[in-house]
């Protein structure tokens, strides 16, 4: 019986991947979408690859392609979590089913659904097993709302990445990201939300896709696909700006060790929530930019601004690999 290494080497049918279109953003990651010594053009030599431009946006790409004939079937991303989502999007907008291709820095999304790397989710489109997943939509003001799949902060996280992109050009991302967590721990300030009628002092507000580890304040990668609740954690301002920046640690280990340290923030200063809606006004104050992140990607506001999330099942049709029992 042969092997899918020896079904691998064999040349591919030149239809297959027919009715694919994968978005490439070249600012996510690697150069090339490679698994294994080989290209995507070798293993699936019918799917169209568009490559975005430097200021062109992936919504037009889509739109443009779904005006051929013929129009795509699956639509897939090539890129990190930020690209992922704003594909997820389009894909639940077009009522198709999603290809994910983990390129970025981290692949928060990618590896929950068990990929770490194109290779893997590529075997998934081929043996066509899929996963509906859910997602939070959220809006800002009167923004149209927009899909997020791991997760949308306000407060210390987000002008943490707003600061570290402004030095990315010139230190690149992780040194920016270093330099950026520095400042930060000087100079970070809590901000003021309302929620019910009631304001609170906060150093940040996660909005988790799933229920996540209650030991974390920093939900960033979500744990499941299917749940459809929302995980909210409240950091409240009591404690220093040294626990502000500890508790956006999201890698297990790193939080095992702060915690060990005593550097994380005590349960009593992180108020949760599991809802299927969350609103709230954030008011940034002087000084702060008017800004949320969802999924690594920063969304600029206008001063004080409504933010309102809703937990939506079966968002969106993705390929994914069946989950791994025990």
């Amino acid at each position: 019986m042969p092997t899918p290494a020896d079904d691998r080497a064999r040349p591919a049918d030149p239809e297959r991947g027919r009715g694919l279109l994968v978005v490439r953003n070249a600012r996510s990651g690697a150069d090339v979408i490679r698994f294994g010594g080989e290209d995507l053009g070798d293993r699936l030599p019918g799917a169209r690859v568009h490559e975005l431009g430097p200021s062109e946006d992936m919504a037009d790409a889509v739109d443009a392609a779904m005006r051929t004939d013929p129009a795509p079937t699956v639509l897939g991303v090539y890129g990190g979590d930020g690209s992922v989502a704003r594909m997820a999007d389009l894909a639940r907008a077009h009522g198709l089913p999603l290809l994910v291709l983990p390129g970025g820095t981290f692949n928060h999304f990618a590896r929950t659904a068990g990929m770490d790397d194109v290779g893997a989710a590529l075997d998934a489109y081929e043996a066509g097993t899929t996963r509906h997943v859910s997602a939070v939509e959220v809006a800002a003001g009167d923004d149209a709302p927009r899909l997020a799949l791991n997760a949308v902060s306000v407060g210390v996280y987000p002008e943490l990445i707003d600061e570290r992109d402004r030095r990315r050009a010139h230190l690149g991302k992780w040194l920016g990201g270093i330099v950026a967590a520095w400042r930060s721990m000087r100079t970070a300030e809590p901000i003021e939300i309302v929620r019910d009628g009631r304001r609170a002092r906060v150093w940040s507000v996660f909005v988790g896709v799933g229920r996540n580890d209650p030991r974390r304040v920093a939900s960033m990668q979500r744990e499941s696909l299917e749940e459809a609740t929302l995980d909210v954690r409240i950091h409240h301002a009591r404690g220093s700006r040294l626990r502000a920046i500890a508790a956006l640690a999201f890698g297990r280990r790193t939080a095992a060790v702060l915690r060990a340290l005593r550097l994380m923030p005590p349960r009593s200063d992180v108020e949760r929530l599991v809802v299927s809606t969350f609103q709230m006004t954030v008011r940034p104050g002087p000084g702060h930019p008017s800004l949320y992140v969802h999924d690594g990607e920063l969304e600029p506001q206008n001063g004080d601004f409504a933010l309102r999330c809703t937990a939506i099942p079966h968002a969106v049709t993705v390929f994914a690999p069946e989950p791994v029992s025990g």
